[in-house]
């Protein structure tokens, strides 16, 4: 019989910091903790961002995975990113002394967050490691009890498997690059970007149901996720998400609402003058959650 080959990562998760109390949940000051207290969070663009979607169809800034590393760890504490896409949340680890895994179904986006690795110049120890893998094989590769944050922005169900319409611009910005094209993330039938929203948000839970006993009791889940319109109806995928995280086990400790006002430009008048509908490209949900300790 062939033995089994051995999976586990070997990569450090305590925290490096030596001036944090034991009860501090980060590194953070009084008053740079205040300045997250509000539920309101909006982000900036910098010049290493990657923002070309014939890169990747649904990019995010390094400033919001970094946010929440910083609320939610210390230095040399281990971060996980589920759905690490081209590697941003990795980014943000490398640069805040974080060691971090990212596990991705498409070999050319973990190539290219290799690559976006390989050009930050940086003295720190830390690992970032990216794995081309199913994310419901984690377990495989990370021991129990390791991981002090999961953070991830997920596919948000089929949204993007649909040739883009672009309704929420204007009407002579709506041809642009992206015009009637589907830019789906593969075709893999694994790829929760396939599924029709309630489906997704039952594989999503199969595999935050796997990574829970992973997380260290307390360590806090994001999960960065919008609603999702079809045909004239709202799919209210924060909810969905939200009822099967608790299902599985965690518990829902905030919402934030991520302001998304100043990176939407030339927004067009969307439903006007008999259907109301809010222009959902304006803001989307940090969902945190997050292990409940040991009773």
């Amino acid at each position: 019989m062939k033995k089994e080959e051995n999976k586990k990562l070997n990569i450090q998760h305590n925290r490096i910091c030596k001036e944090c109390g034991p009860t501090h949940i980060n590194c953070l000051t009084a008053k740079e903790w205040m300045k997250s207290q509000v539920a309101l969070w909006e982000f900036f663009y910098e010049e290493r961002d990657i923002r070309d979607r014939n890169i990747h169809p649904a990019v995010f800034p390094i400033a919001l995975p970094a946010k929440c590393i910083e609320l939610f760890t210390h230095k040399g504490e281990l971060v996980l990113d589920p759905f690490a896409g081209i590697g941003t949340t990795l980014v943000a680890a490398k640069d805040l002394e974080r060691n971090a895994v990212g596990f991705d179904l498409k070999k050319e986006y973990i190539a290219f967050a290799n690559k976006r690795l390989s050009k930050i110049k940086s003295q720190n120890k830390t690992k970032q490691i990216t794995i081309c893998e199913d994310s419901i094989n984690i377990p495989d590769y990370l021991d129990e009890e390791t991981i002090s944050l999961c953070i991830a922005s997920p596919p948000y169900a089929n949204m993007l498997n649909r040739a883009r319409l672009n309704k929420s611009l204007r009407g002579n910005q709506r041809k642009n690059g992206q015009y009637k094209k589907i830019q789906q993330y593969s075709n893999n039938p694994r790829d929760l970007g396939t599924m029709e929203s309630q489906k997704f948000a039952e594989e999503l839970g199969k595999i935050y149901e796997k990574i829970l006993p992973l997380l260290k009791p307390k360590a806090h889940c994001i999960i960065n996720i919008t609603d999702l319109w079809w045909e004239n109806k709202r799919y209210p995928l924060h909810i969905y998400v939200t009822e099967v995280l608790e299902k599985v086990g965690y518990e829902l400790r905030n919402i934030i609402i991520w302001d998304r006002r100043n990176l939407v430009n030339g927004a067009g008048i969307f439903g006007w003058p008999s259907n109301y509908i809010t222009l959902g490209t304006t803001f989307e949900y940090i969902l945190d959650f997050w292990r409940p300790p040991k009773r």
